[in-house]
């Protein structure tokens, strides 16, 4: 093989792991946020948040300059049974009426291993704002017939009592709240 034929070869290589420096809408249809908290110290309930929406700004070669927006509409919360849907909803625990969404929005973004990132900011919920920070994994980029896309997924623990939710806190509901993040989003 020649030299040229292999450095082509190396070049191509690179180029083609390193995602395209962007800005991206987060694609709420394929992105997901599910969360897991304990129940009576016996067992795990699980649920979702159904609307999802935010923006992904994404800088594989300079992740400092990188960011992360995510907005979640409370009201979307999903646990596969009515009343408990309607109980999240009230004043016990989101308090949907007087908050309507949770909103991250990162302050900083570092690389800590190959496709991973942690990401640092402010997390919005029930009136309260906390900073937190989550390892996202950049799972891949790729230009598809529907845009070029890219997805991240990480996971954080919080203290709803931090958030305000003292609703049965060691009375039956754990205070630690389990969450995952899958985002996808389209370049725009």
């Amino acid at each position: 093989m020649s030299r040229r034929l292999v450095l082509g070869v190396l070049v191509f290589g690179f180029v083609g792991a390193v995602a395209q420096a962007g800005k991206y809408e987060v694609d709420g249809v394929h992105s997901a946020v599910l969360f897991r908290i304990k129940h009576l110290d016996v067992s795990y309930s699980y649920g979702r948040f159904n609307r999802i929406s935010g923006r992904i700004k994404f800088d594989e070669t300079k992740p400092e300059k990188s960011k992360f927006e995510v907005e979640i509409e409370a009201e979307s919360i999903d646990t596969g049974h009515a009343g408990r849907n309607k109980h999240l909803k009230g004043p016990d625990f989101f308090n949907v009426k007087e908050f309507s969404t949770i909103r991250f929005k990162s302050r900083k973004v570092e690389k800590t291993s190959e496709n991973k990132y942690m990401v640092t900011g402010q997390l919005m919920m029930h009136g309260e704002k906390k900073d937190v920070s989550c390892e996202l994994e950049h799972v891949g980029t790729k230009s598809t017939s529907r845009g070029d896309k890219i997805g991240f997924e990480g996971h954080i623990v919080v203290k709803r009592s931090d958030f305000g939710m003292n609703f049965m806190v060691g009375k039956g509901l754990g205070d630690e709240v389990n969450i995952w993040v899958s985002l996808e989003g389209t370049k725009k």
